[in-house]
C-alpha cells in the first residue's frame, strides 16, 4: 500500500464522539479544561476512533535521546555524559517512565537521535 493511498482512507473526525467525550470530560471531578493539551488530545483521539471512550492497543512511550550542545552552552544542569546513562536506564527497564510504560501496558522505544556517547549496540536489543 502506497502513502498516498493510506492518507486517502483517512477520514474526518466523528464530531459526535468528540463531543461525547467533552461531555465526559466536563462531568469529571476536575475543573473543565484543567488537564490542557492531554484533554484536547483525548477529543481528538474519540474523533480519531469514533468512540467517546477509545481504548488503545499497542501502546508505545517514544523516547528521543540527543546530545545537542546545551550542556556547552551552560544551559544544562548535568553533564553530556548523563544522557547515555539516562538512555541506559531506560534500555534497562530502570526509569520511572518504564514504570509508567508497565502500568499502562505500553512498551517503551529508545531512539537515540544524536548521543555523543556510545552505547554498545547490544544493549538496544536486550529488552524487546
Amino acid at each position: 500500500m502506497t502513502l498516498q493511498t493510506l492518507i486517502s482512507q483517512i477520514g474526518d473526525l466523528d464530531a459526535k464522539a468528540m463531543d461525547a467525550a467533552t461531555r465526559r470530560h466536563d462531568m469529571l471531578t476536575k475543573p473543565q479544561g484543567s488537564l490542557g493539551r492531554l484533554e484536547s488530545l483525548s477529543i481528538q483521539l474519540a474523533g480519531i476512533t469514533g468512540t467517546a471512550t477509545p481504548q488503545m492497543q499497542h501502546k508505545v512511550v517514544l523516547t528521543m535521546a540527543a546530545d545537542h550542545g546545551v550542556v556547552a552552552e551552560g544551559v544544562s544542569a548535568f553533564p553530556q555524559a548523563v544522557t547515555a546513562q539516562m538512555v541506559l536506564n531506560f534500555l534497562h527497564q530502570g526509569a520511572a517512565i518504564n514504570v509508567l510504560a508497565e502500568h499502562v501496558g505500553a512498551r517503551v522505544v529508545v531512539v537515540d537521535m544524536g548521543v555523543a556517547s556510545d552505547i554498545p549496540a547490544a544493549t538496544w536489543f536486550s529488552r524487546q
